[in-house]
């Protein structure tokens, strides 16, 4: 008589597990809240913090500060960041990186106190920079100079600088596979760097994807998310190097985020939508086109709560429309910079 049973709990747990998945794919985002942040209305990457809930804006010549438990701006801001472009997280060494664009250089930031503590000289315009936690080393991407800056997170002596075959982008580490993944926006590929020699492991074509901007991994099951310019969101896979699936998404993308708990994949762009898709094994499928506002085109993921952030500011109506040539962007009106948050309303 208890094997029936048995076999009807297994029944049941199959699904509840099924269940839940499709639960999973038909989560609906939507604005929660909007957070005035005062300063310039120019801006680039976001960055999580989920162990202190903070939100790093990098922001005109500082690094904003945002309680995601409060959704509130944080009294203190990290400065002496003339041109920032990004901030990296090294939570275990209560460090913070911020890529100064103007100076050539890495600030150096104790979490504690937000006080800059020192720098570490770098190529030309570093813009993206990245904290690999298995060799504990912070990468600096120089947009002018088309190099890699690696240097010790704890020291910040320069273990290496490596040349790069254009432009890069985004970038994402891999840990267990001693890999750091980034876009090389104006070859149409990926670079892949081994964390152990600095040096170029791969370079992986991403066609059909054009002009590469965002990155996300999805460690576990090794495919890497991409947002290109000729409107489409990439899964690319990280152990052949090929491109696995595609889905639509807007025009002026700028950031990607990967949700390991949802399996969702996010894709924002600059026209006021963030396309949000479903990874099934190989494959992707769009389960919402999340309206925004025009400008929001960098977007950061708390992996804790599953909100997503993302910065914009109102546009200058009187102003004469960019340049997609030129690659000129929009017009703000000054004082209206803002942080829009949106989740699920749900805990997956």
């Amino acid at each position: 008589m208890k094997k029936p049973c048995v076999i009807l709990i297994g029944l049941a747990a199959i699904a509840a597990i099924s269940s839940n998945q499709t639960c999973r794919a038909d989560i609906q985002y939507h604005l929660i809240k909007e957070i005035p942040v005062p300063g310039e209305t120019k801006w680039d990457y976001l960055s999580i913090d989920p162990e202190s809930s903070r939100l790093y804006v990098a922001h005109g010549s500082e690094v904003t500060v945002i309680d995601t438990t409060q959704n509130a701006v944080v009294n203190d801001a990290i400065t002496n960041t003339p041109g920032v472009h990004g901030f990296a997280i090294a939570a275990d060494l209560q460090r913070g990186f911020a890529s100064a664009g103007h100076a050539n250089s890495v600030s150096v930031v104790d979490l504690s106190t937000l006080q800059t503590i020192g720098t570490v000289n770098t190529g030309e315009n570093p813009d993206c920079v990245l904290f690999e936690p298995k060799t504990k080393e912070v990468y600096a991407f120089n947009g002018h100079s088309q190099s890699v800056t690696v240097f010790d997170a704890t020291t910040g002596k320069v273990t290496a600088t490596t040349p790069l075959p254009g432009k890069p982008e985004f970038a994402a580490a891999d840990p267990k596979a001693g890999r750091v993944y980034d876009n090389i926006e104006d070859q149409n590929e990926v670079v892949v760097l081994n964390t152990t020699s600095h040096q170029i492991a791969a370079l992986w074509p991403i066609a059909p994807g054009d002009s590469a901007s965002g990155m996300a991994l999805d460690a576990k099951h090794h495919h890497l998310f991409i947002g290109c310019h000729n409107n489409l969101m990439l899964m690319l896979s990280t152990k052949s190097g090929k491109v696995l699936a595609s889905v639509p998404i807007g025009s002026g993308v700028d950031a990607n985020a990967f949700d390991p708990k949802t399996d969702l994949a996010f894709a924002s762009c600059g026209d006021g939508t963030v396309t949000i898709a479903k990874e099934d094994g190989d494959t992707l499928t769009t389960v919402q086109t999340l309206k925004t506002e025009p400008g929001a085109r960098t977007m950061a993921l708390d992996p804790v709560t599953h909100n997503i952030y993302l910065a914009t500011a109102e546009i200058d109506a009187a102003a004469a429309m960019p340049s997609a040539e030129k690659h000129e962007r929009l017009k703000f009106v000054p004082g209206t910079f803002k942080i829009l948050v949106y989740g699920s309303g749900e805990t997956p």
